[in-house]
């Protein structure tokens, strides 16, 4: 939450549902922010408005006006403004090629709005339906029986004495406070109120307990929000954190006439991946990353960014997927939408946010909820706009590999740290990954034939991509002799654990690497375990990447084999027919393993794959 501030305007604004609504001023343009609960823009579709002028003017004026982007009052890449004049471009030109997001096809939103219906306990079908569900394990939306005490402690008053409401958000608000006493008394704070009258979902309730136990579980961190304390009486929740002053990275977004320069993005971007990393390798997913998230700690050009609002974060294992779909319209990642992620749905956000601050514009707009979760899902970012010709190379392919629609192939947020683009300018070491430690996993329980063609493709990585992993390994703390075992993962975990990770079971999840108990990996065999094929795949030279990784295969690791033996090493049960899926992946010349059976096993093809393609 902050400061929201706006000037008055005029003209009419075409909400979603079509409704005019006047205003004052039509030369200032409307800035709307978003949120903070990402389905309460589902719910009030008149806040994604599109701004038209009421007035006739002169051609040169309207056309000024329809490049705007309704939400941020920068020039906008998407095609969207065509549909809202008369100067539409001819049919099947570039403009319009998007336009296909916008067919008549079943609301992405609709399920969004159940979602929130169940948060607040709304009276409609869905959330009946939902509530009587839940209302057998003593939960739901009924309002009895809820259990609105948290254990925190009483008399907020006689501690802080309340100031001015500086911000809003879905749940709740947040004022200025002074304290009364104790350490931090005369200290101005921001108190995050509330109230329990709105609470009337266990899962309402859930959301605010976890907030203050996410928050108090990272706390440390450079980047967070610090937590005091948190109080509660018999109306309302008391979160009091420390007062930042300088207002939302939205704000200083638009005060900047809505685009950074690659080196000021840079920074700003460093901050925000700095922090996810640490709360993705703790198990700890946001799920609500936006400029209106992020606030300054002062009023100066270069102060300190913090991340607040954590009422929808959630803890997440490392091989766990989360299913409920919670986020803001404009942010939210594809496989939100699909109801199944984990903490690759942070990376799109970042991915939306450098974005916005290298152009000035959203990446994927649209005039209602239900068209922007269309193109979210159908639409490729434009890249091909001013101001994206003039940026720099490194700095387009930052935002594409963070904007890759598959989460499989989407960099990580400490990859992200260490993209050339952001290490030519940041000092700062690459934070832990927890997603070697996944990597890891699947390595130690696949065939000994995946792993020598891995061990293949190792040997082809580039020097960035090396650069990671060295970066990897060296955290990881290896022997004089340049090996690591279990211990070193477990106690690289531990260096880095906060109670955050004890709640995820982050530290359990090591179970799963039981090979390496008894056993020494080099940094050769590290890399052939930690590295992504999927990630790999994503890039341009891709083929060529994969057929020098087949020619060492070839000369190293192939060896004839009966469909059978593969079927086995695949884990294909009896019931798939292995010569008919698996006859292609074996050359019939010598019995060996095929270029495009040396790519399936890449992937790790699993058996319930293969009974797909059957």
């Amino acid at each position: 939450m902050g400061t929201c501030c706006s000037k008055e305007a005029t003209g009419t604004i075409i909400s979603a549902n079509g409704n005019p609504i006047t205003v004052k001023d039509s030369s200032i343009p409307i800035p709307v922010k978003d949120s903070a609960n990402p389905v309460k823009d589902i719910a009030k579709p008149s806040e994604n408005a599109q701004i038209l002028e009421t007035q006739q003017q002169p051609e040169q004026v309207e056309v000024e006006v329809v490049k705007r982007s309704p939400f941020f009052p920068f020039n906008s890449p998407t095609p969207a403004h065509y549909l809202l004049t008369k100067n539409s471009p001819p049919a099947g030109s570039p403009a319009m090629t998007q336009k296909r997001i916008f067919k008549r096809t079943p609301s992405p939103a609709k399920h969004i709005r159940s979602a929130l219906a169940r948060r607040q306990g709304k009276p409609n079908k869905e959330a009946a339906e939902g509530g009587n569900k839940e209302g057998a394990t003593g939960g739901g939306s009924g309002r009895l029986g809820l259990d609105k005490s948290f254990g925190y402690k009483k008399g907020f008053g006689n501690e802080y004495e309340m100031g001015e409401e500086i911000g809003k958000g879905h749940f709740g608000y947040t004022c200025k406070a002074k304290c009364k006493k104790g350490e931090l008394k005369g200290q101005e704070v921001a108190v995050k109120v509330i109230p329990k009258a709105q609470m009337t979902t266990a899962i309402a309730i859930e959301d605010a307990r976890r907030e203050v136990k996410i928050l108090r579980a990272l706390t440390g961190h450079n980047n967070l929000v610090k937590l005091y304390d948190a109080f509660e009486d018999h109306e309302n929740v008391y979160i009091v954190m420390e007062l930042c002053e300088g207002g939302e990275l939205l704000d200083r977004i638009l005060s900047r006439g809505g685009k950074y320069t690659e080196d000021d993005a840079k920074a700003v971007l460093i901050q925000i991946l700095n922090f996810v990393s640490f709360c993705h390798l703790q198990g700890v997913v946001h799920r609500d990353l936006k400029p209106e998230n992020f606030l300054f700690t002062s009023k100066e050009e270069n102060s300190q960014l913090k991340a607040i609002d954590f009422g929808l974060s959630d803890f997440v294992m490392p091989d766990e997927r989360l299913n409920d779909i919670v986020g803001s319209a404009y942010y939210v990642a594809p496989e939100v939408l699909h109801r199944s992620y984990s903490t690759e749905a942070d990376v799109w956000s970042i991915g939306i946010i450098a974005y916005i601050l290298l152009c000035g514009s959203r990446p994927f707009w649209a005039r209602t909820e239900s068209g922007i979760f269309r193109a979210v899902l159908k639409a490729d970012p434009c890249f091909d706009e001013p101001p994206w010709p003039s940026l720099s190379s490194e700095a387009k392919d930052f935002v594409k590999r963070l904007l890759n629609k598959d989460p499989r192939k989407r960099m990580t947020a400490a990859q992200a740290l260490s993209h050339p683009w952001i290490k030519n300018n940041n000092d700062e070491k690459v934070p832990l990954d927890i997603l070697i430690v996944k990597l890891m996993k699947a390595y130690m329980h696949s065939s000994a034939l995946r792993k020598a063609a891995l061990q293949a493709v190792a040997k082809t990585l580039t020097v960035e991509e090396l650069f990671y992993l060295k970066e990897q390994f060296t955290l990881l703390e290896p022997t004089e002799s340049g090996t690591i075992s279990l211990d070193n993962i477990k106690a690289a975990l531990t260096i880095y654990a906060t109670d955050a990770m004890k709640e995820s079971r982050v530290l359990e999840f090591l179970a799963s690497l039981n090979g390496l108990q008894n056993r020494r990996m080099d940094f050769e065999e590290f890399c052939a375990a930690a590295l992504s094929v999927h990630q790999l795949e994503s890039r341009d030279r891709w083929e060529q990447h994969a057929r020098c990784a087949y020619e060492l295969f070839e000369k190293n690791g192939n060896r004839a084999i009966v469909v059978e033996e593969l079927a086995s090493e695949l884990g294909v049960g009896p019931s798939v027919p292995v010569h008919a899926v698996l006859h292609d992946w074996i050359r019939h010349t010598d019995g060996k393993l095929s270029f495009l059976g040396f790519v399936k096993l890449l992937r790790g093809s699993s058996s319930r794959s293969l009974a797909k393609a059957r």
